[in-house]
């Protein structure tokens, strides 16, 4: 079953805890903090897997989470890092934060990956927070929560050609003819919705993949019609096959045609004007098709003397061979991806943007006699602190002072004795002390 589309949810490891540990060896005496840090967790990567095709895994595994580092040891041991966790995707994947709808990453190559979810980082043990003052502390940190999403991924196949052009031009009758796939095909426009695949056998081994692509109308670069659904796969596409009615059996004119489409390509990304293109001048079975493919080419000839122009018949098969040879032979001549690789790691880039400016401030809504401080830097904070020593209270206390809580507090009525709800921790407030 091919599978395009995959909601999934992904966690980086949480960091391992620092421990609270002194040296306690014979001879000796006062051996000072021995607590060491905790290991980070793994991240969660995706990394590109050419064997791949489809999306189909994640139908029945949609949760991936990491390992979490290992907690911090005695004589000052760091606990070990937790192993990165590989998540193995087919290359033309797009991945976009369910969220924001950000895309996160455009991944096209082998072995090309992104960092989805990081792991925390460890906790700190009670050695990095000694002081002269304080020599000994009873202090250390939890390990920080690995970064948790949910994404979604798209995959766009990487189709060698791209069949282009107005809608009921036969772009699905001559993918029909040339492969098994089984697109729908109508006497009305936009029969395709959605690309068709089919995988095209010349001779001795010699194949391809072609896409029949939904039809294109004039605006479709502003997103008209099926424009953005058309123009986002054309762009993967090695070369472009242009078909042209050149019955003119839609009241159109052939030339006309070509002009637009063309200009519609280079509207969305100048890049595709310069996309190797093959003109095949299809329905030439019909009635006033010769005559009109003479003049179509006088035209062209005036404009692009280079195009190649072949005329075919989807339905009689009329030229599809020599077409088909054709694409073969130019696609032996060009690289095998498209030049989507500065799109890719620019998108590369985009992911290391998901950690955001910590906030400094804090703001304190009061419910009925109970002062609650809301303020995402100190609940990150006093998630990390082991709060069962008093260390750790004098050390929340003295940064809920310097960043101005303890006077706003006095401001908003706040006496010896009020309830404040930090997160999901209550502390009673005392005038003149310098702890809750």
């Amino acid at each position: 079953m091919f599978v395009d589309k995959a909601k999934i949810y992904v966690k980086g490891g949480d960091g391992g805890d620092g421990l609270v540990a002194y040296r306690r060896e014979k001879y000796v005496p006062n051996g000072g903090p021995a607590g060491g840090d905790g290991g980070k967790g793994g991240d969660v990567i995706f990394r590109v897997d050419e064997g791949l095709r489809t999306l189909m895994d994640f139908r029945y595994q949609r949760h991936f989470k990491a390992k979490r580092g290992e907690k911090g040891r005695n004589k000052s041991q760091h606990g070990a890092n937790a192993e990165n966790m590989i998540v193995r995707i087919p290359p033309g994947t797009v991945v976009i934060d369910d969220d924001t709808g950000e895309v996160v990453a455009d991944l096209t190559r082998h072995g090309q990956q992104v960092v989805v979810a990081r792991g925390g980082r460890g906790g700190r043990g009670n050695i990095r927070f000694a002081t002269p003052a304080n020599p000994a502390p009873e202090l250390a940190e939890n390990g920080e929560e690995g970064q948790e999403r949910y994404v979604t991924l798209e995959l766009k196949v990487m189709a060698d050609v791209g069949l282009v052009g107005f809608p009921s031009v036969g772009k699905s009758t001559l993918l029909s003819v040339v492969s098994a796939a089984q697109p729908k095909i109508g006497a009305y426009h936009f029969t395709t919705i959605a690309p068709n695949l089919g995988v095209v056998e010349v001779e001795e081994g010699r194949s391809f993949v072609m896409a029949d692509l939904p039809g294109l109308i004039e605006g479709a670069h502003t997103g008209i019609g099926l424009g953005h659904e058309f123009l986002r796969h054309v762009e993967r596409t090695r070369i472009i096959i242009h078909v042209v009615d050149m019955a003119g059996s839609e009241g159109r004119d052939p030339f006309d045609d070509w002009v637009k489409i063309n200009e519609e390509l280079k509207l969305y990304n100048a890049g595709l004007a310069e996309r190797p293109q093959i003109v095949a001048a299809n329905k030439m079975d019909m009635p006033e098709a010769a005559e009109n493919l003479e003049k179509f080419k006088e035209q062209v000839a005036a404009v692009r003397p280079d195009l190649e122009i072949m005329p075919i018949s989807s339905l009689t098969r009329q030229g599809v061979k020599e077409l088909l040879y054709r694409a073969a032979d130019l696609l032996d001549q060009i690289p095998e991806e498209p030049d989507v690789e500065e799109i890719a790691e620019v998108q590369e880039r985009k992911v290391y943007k998901l950690e955001k400016e910590e906030d400094e401030g804090f703001r304190i809504v009061r419910e009925n006699e109970t002062f609650i401080v809301e303020s995402p830097k100190i609940e990150r904070m006093m998630k990390r602190m082991q709060l069962n020593s008093h260390d750790a209270i004098l050390k929340l206390a003295r940064t809920l002072r310097h960043m101005g809580v303890d006077d706003e507090l006095r401001k908003r009525g706040a006496v010896d004795g009020t309830i404040v709800r930090i997160g999901d921790f209550e502390f009673e407030f005392v005038e003149g002390s310098s702890y809750y």
